[in-house]
């Protein structure tokens, strides 16, 4: 009697996890919408930190380190921007 129980409320469990997924889809959207415009935002922000970066560089190992990190980022905020 307790397995199927148990059984009775592990599955009402499971089924109103799915049932309530389908409820919030909108704010979901929201959120990739409003992620997706930090993504372009950030995307943008570092192809013209490259530009000015690259303008006043040094000649040393550490510029170049900076250099590399920017469009190391750049290529992350860019590809998942699209």
């Amino acid at each position: 009697m307790k397995k199927v129980l148990l059984l009775a409320i592990w599955s009402s469990l499971l089924f109103g996890e799915n049932m309530m997924g389908g409820w919030n889809s909108g704010e979901d959207s929201e959120e990739a919408k409003a992620h997706k415009v930090e993504q372009a935002r950030l995307c943008t922000l570092y192809t013209d930190k490259i530009v000015k970066y690259k303008a006043t560089m040094r000649d040393d190992g550490l510029a170049q380190a900076t250099l590399n990190n920017y469009v190391r980022l750049q290529t992350k905020y860019c590809e998942e921007a699209k």
